[in-house]
């Protein structure tokens, strides 16, 4: 069994399939429930690629900034995921978006804290 929350894995796997809107869908209703707020920095971090889907040079970098302020303290790792390195891409933002540099994410049990609440849920 996964140590990582179906919604998260489903998230993740969406992101990586580049279905921007679809990952943002999918911890809408877990973040909604429980507030996680590393919930809702991945929710922006995906919307920032939705902006670039659709060509919206301005919500790309307004998305990257929320999403780096509400995920700052979840660094370097939070339930799996590289924290440091989705902000070193938020801090990159604008370059990396223009080139088209999609980042991929991906699930480690060796960066799960144990203390994440979304675990519980």
């Amino acid at each position: 069994m996964t140590p990582f929350p179906a919604p998260l894995r489903t998230f993740v796997e969406l992101f990586n399939a580049r279905e921007f809107w679809e990952s943002h869908e999918v911890l809408e209703v877990p973040w909604r429930a429980h507030r996680s707020e590393f919930y809702h920095g991945l929710i922006l971090y995906a919307s920032a690629f939705v902006h670039v889907q659709r060509g919206n040079a301005h919500g790309v970098g307004a998305q990257l900034r929320k999403a780096r302020i509400v995920l700052e303290p979840y660094a370097p790792a939070y339930l799996g995921i590289d924290v440091a390195g989705i902000l070193d891409h938020c801090r990159a933002g604008e370059a990396a978006i223009e080139d088209k540099d999609f980042p991929r994410l991906d699930l480690s049990a060796d960066r799960l804290r144990g203390d994440e609440i979304e675990l519980m849920h």
